[in-house]
């Protein structure tokens, strides 16, 4: 009978026994303090971690050790890869809203005219239309803070006028001299993907996609079925200044091109396994020629496209080098809000390419001219594919083709050096330009709207001296003057010029419908297609 009563008591009384040694344990720990042993095997602090504690509690100032372990954490990203990078909690929400192709605001576009706010462009049926904001109206103040009457920074106006959906951002404004007050309820500013879908000529389809994001395989997809009830039969695909985005949209964008199950791209990475992605269904345009548009802007998931097209010589790529980005970044949520963007893999095209460039850890300013090297040392003047260092391919006709940085393309074109360096070492042209083409609009609107097209539009500018006349007026006021520049240089202006004002005449097409007129690139990719 004892024999029994010991048997149940006994697992209790162990278990009282550990409880004990654990409490004694502990509070000899406590008495030991920096020499005690580490309890339950937890790791002891790395000297980081000593370092930030010590100032914090030691040191003769008061220190935002916060910050400090920021600026250890953005040291310590820098030595890895170029884009691997810390992105800071009062930062994350906008990198999230570029990357889900919408953010929260008012919907409005402006400019600086004479130092004053003027809006330019509104978003159709967006907050700030509803509200009853117009074109030309001169913004002075938004919820008490003057913007107008002071060199403000374009993104300090910007962050006034973002905020949560719901939220009011009450604006006095001039308009036609007159002051008002107006209250705009801010709401979800959508970001189209697609800059512009369109015939640019019969049977031929232009679309250009400016990123990749939640959204843009399903607007994609809505204009490709929309040219092909037009008749397209023919598809130019602009990704010039695509600087990548998600991967998936992309990938799912190649399957509409790629017949089969063919291989579009994989990713490897030490704690990645290799990940294959093919194409799963019919595609829509797996027939008709297509031509692809890139530049040294085009980059990651736009390279993924890309990649894959030649590959598999589904398409004809026509342009610069690309960027040379084949690293696959994964975004980790981090506990204080912030966030890690961490590169996890490489991506390899179909036939085993990385387009990565090279890259040295911790010298990302390298990394960051490595486009300008391609300027100074002529490769966007000339045909560069003997710039390669990577390794020979043959894509499966049999063609030559490069890794290790970036796409090349089949059908080389120059770069503008007049574009170039215009807009590289003349970022107030681009103001002057804002600021000219709104100007001349608003003196000369009865003129303008009675023209219906882009190449009347385009007529017209080149028989007006009055555009230039306003140009001078503009430039002049920032210390410019249009004797600066070569006629090749007039030539870039009044293409950009003329873009501005089809964009006030009919919005964002109007610009790309006018741009293309003239663009060198475009022009290529018209001569290839007709062959």
């Amino acid at each position: 009978m004892n024999q029994k009563k010991l048997q149940i008591w006994l697992p209790l009384l162990l278990a009282i026994a550990v409880f004990l040694g654990m409490v004694f344990g502990y509070k000899l720990k406590s008495n030991m303090g920096q020499y005690s042993p580490s309890f339950f095997g937890k790791e002891k602090k790395t000297s980081l971690q000593e370092i930030l504690e010590l100032v914090r509690t030691k040191y003769v100032d008061t220190v935002n050790t916060d910050s400090l372990g920021q600026m250890a954490i953005k040291n310590v990203i820098s030595q890895l890869d170029p884009h691997s990078v810390y992105i800071p909690a009062d930062f994350l929400k906008t990198v999230n809203d570029d990357l889900k192709g919408s953010f929260e605001g008012v919907g409005i576009e402006f400019g600086m005219i004479d130092d004053t706010v003027t809006v330019l462009k509104l978003f159709p049926k967006g907050p700030a239309e509803k509200a009853g904001i117009k074109p030309a109206d001169q913004i002075l103040s938004a919820n008490d803070s003057l913007v107008s009457g002071i060199r403000s920074r374009a993104d300090r106006i910007r962050k006034l006028f973002r905020g949560e959906k719901g939220s009011e951002v009450k604006v006095k404004l001039l308009r036609n001299g007159q002051p008002q007050t107006l209250v705009i309820q801010r709401g979800v500013i959508p970001l189209s993907p697609v800059d512009v879908a369109y015939m640019i000529e019969p049977g031929v389809g232009f679309i250009r996609v400016n990123k990749f994001t939640n959204d843009s395989y399903e607007e994609f997809m809505q204009n490709l079925e929309r040219l092909k009830k037009e008749g397209m039969a023919k598809l130019i695909l602009d990704l010039r200044d695509n600087g990548g985005g998600m991967l998936d949209d992309a990938i799912q964008m190649a399957d509409e091109f790629l017949s089969d199950a063919k291989e579009i791209v994989y990713t490897e990475g030490k704690a990645s396994p290799r990940q294959v992605f093919t194409a799963r269904r019919p595609g829509m345009f797996e027939e008709g020629k297509v031509v692809v548009l890139i530049d040294e802007g085009s980059a990651s998931a736009s390279e993924v496209l890309t990649g894959a097209l030649q590959d598999w010589d589904r398409g004809t790529i026509v342009g610069r080098r690309s960027f040379g980005k084949g690293l696959v970044q994964e975004q980790f949520q981090l506990s204080d809000g912030s966030a890690l963007r961490l590169t996890i893999s490489r991506y390899f095209t179909p036939i085993g390419r990385s387009i990565q460039k090279p890259y040295s850890r911790g010298a990302t300013e390298d990394y960051n001219e490595e486009i300008m090297n391609r300027f100074n040392n002529g490769a966007m003047f000339r045909n560069d594919s003997a710039n390669h260092t990577g390794r020979t391919y043959k894509t499966k006709g049999g063609r030559k083709v490069y890794g290790g940085g970036g796409i090349s393309p089949d059908v080389f074109v120059p770069a503008d050096s007049a574009e170039f360096l215009m807009f590289k070492h003349h970022e107030m042209v681009k103001e002057i330009i804002e600021e000219a083409a709104f100007v001349y609009y608003m003196r000369n609107q009865a003129k303008l709207k009675a023209i219906t097209t882009p190449q009347q539009l385009q007529q017209e500018l080149q028989n007006d001296a009055a555009i230039w006349a306003v140009y001078n007026e503009r430039a002049l006021k920032k210390d410019m003057s249009l004797s600066e520049f070569s006629a090749a240089h007039k030539n870039v202006l009044l293409r950009y010029l003329g873009a501005r004002l089809a964009h006030f005449l009919w919005g964002r097409e109007g610009y790309y419908k006018m741009i293309n007129l003239s663009d060198p690139m475009v022009q290529k990719g018209l001569e290839e297609i007709r062959k």
